[in-house]
């Protein structure tokens, strides 16, 4: 027998009482549970996209709930009941109500996307941390943020959030939104004026109880775009946290909040100024240095405290020039580790490789020619393993 649906009449509703009609010891979600039938509940289970309610059944905590093809919904908790027994069911009253403004908010823009560009909702995901929805095509920038001034005014004018089992003949002549055909009666969610949708999950009565709907990103997915959203207080909670790093940011800057893309250009352009200057530093001194050494030296070990990957290759190869064996470059400190490479003009680089490999387990390789790989072990060490060659 499938399970009253309380929740379909009574989305607001915080709690019931029910009748346990079985209850059975199963493995969920890596934890050992009950998996407990009622004869109604106002548990919505994981469907449609959507995280399932959570809460209490008598003593009992419910941390999973789901549904099957017979609509007999599954209440998965931490302790028995007795089958037969009445018990009282409280659900998470706000994880719920924050589902039904981030889910009606959902219904809101796939609504305007569809009415003005035509695409179709193919995903939707929501959870007590990200809600995301799927299109089937691709939406400009400037046009989502139309979008969303449209959604909030809905919000705005608190439009009526009407859920409805249709006739078949007025089912039959509704033009709504669907990802699957149905079997059976269908439920209708329709946010006047903005969108008419199957949907199966409770929803906020009227849309001025979302409070604000906010797009969080865009980005390509699957020849469309996925757009992750939030609702309500989920969405106070996003701008709040961009509002305080926004502040934090521009207190750093000494600039204005609006004013902090220009400052982080400015700061950017300034730090790629004085990468150039230090870039030319190192490679004057690493000429220097390779300047020093003999030609025809058999090999060259150097170790530098600071040097970018560009300097060190290229103070490699002068090296390498110069050297009848091995020349290598070490960056880095006796604490930290050394990241190295090491060259050779007429022998092979990996057997010096292979010696830090096999004396201190050091990851890296190469072409005879040239290696490169980091260790953990001091200089001297490095230095006395080399002399063992």
């Amino acid at each position: 027998m499938s399970t009253i649906k309380l929740y379909d009449d009574q989305p607001y509703g915080k709690e019931f009482q029910a009748e346990v009609l079985s209850c059975e010891p199963v493995r969920k979600n890596g934890r050992d549970a009950f998996a407990v039938v009622l004869d109604q509940t106002l548990f919505f289970p994981e469907e449609g996209g959507q995280s399932p309610d959570t809460g209490k059944l008598g003593g009992a905590d419910v941390f999973y709930v789901s549904i099957d093809k017979e609509q007999v919904i599954t209440h998965f908790t931490d302790k028995p009941l007795e089958a037969g027994s009445h018990v009282k069911g409280v659900i998470d009253w706000p994880q719920r109500f924050s589902n039904m403004q981030n889910h009606t908010g959902e219904h809101i823009l796939s609504g305007l996307i569809h009415k003005y560009y035509g695409y179709n909702n193919v995903g939707f995901h929501l959870s007590p941390d990200i809600v995301t929805m799927d299109m089937d095509g691709v939406v400009s920038p400037e046009g989502l943020k139309k979008i969303e001034q449209e959604a909030n005014r809905a919000v705005y004018e608190n439009v009526e959030v009407i859920c409805s089992y249709p006739e078949k003949e007025v089912l039959s002549a509704l033009d709504y939104r669907s990802k699957i055909e149905i079997d059976g009666p269908v439920r209708i969610v329709e946010v006047k004026g903005y969108d008419i949708c199957a949907c199966c999950a409770p929803h906020v009565a009227r849309a001025g109880e979302i409070g604000l709907i906010k797009i969080l990103k865009s980005e390509n997915y699957k020849g469309g775009i996925r757009l992750t959203i939030a609702s309500g207080s989920r969405a106070l909670a996003a701008v709040q946290e961009v509002w305080d790093a926004a502040q934090d940011a521009a207190r750093e800057l000494s600039v204005k909040p609006e004013e902090i893309a220009p400052a982080v250009k400015k700061v950017q352009d300034d730090v790629f100024a004085l990468r150039g200057k230090l870039a030319a530093f190192q490679m004057q001194a690493v000429r220097q240095k390779a300047e020093a050494v003999p030609e025809g030296q058999k090999n060259a070990w150097f170790f530098e405290e600071e040097l970018d990957t560009k300097a060190q290759r290229d103070f490699v190869n002068l090296l390498t020039a110069k050297c009848s064996g091995y020349a290598g470059v070490f960056v880095g400190n006796d604490a930290d580790g050394y990241k190295y490479i090491i060259g050779s003009a007429g022998g092979d680089a990996r057997v010096p490789n292979q010696a830090l490999r096999e004396e201190f387990k050091a990851r890296g390789g190469g072409k005879p020619e040239m290696v490169q790989g980091s260790v953990n072990a001091p200089k001297a060490d490095i230095l006395a393993a080399f002399e063992q060659q």
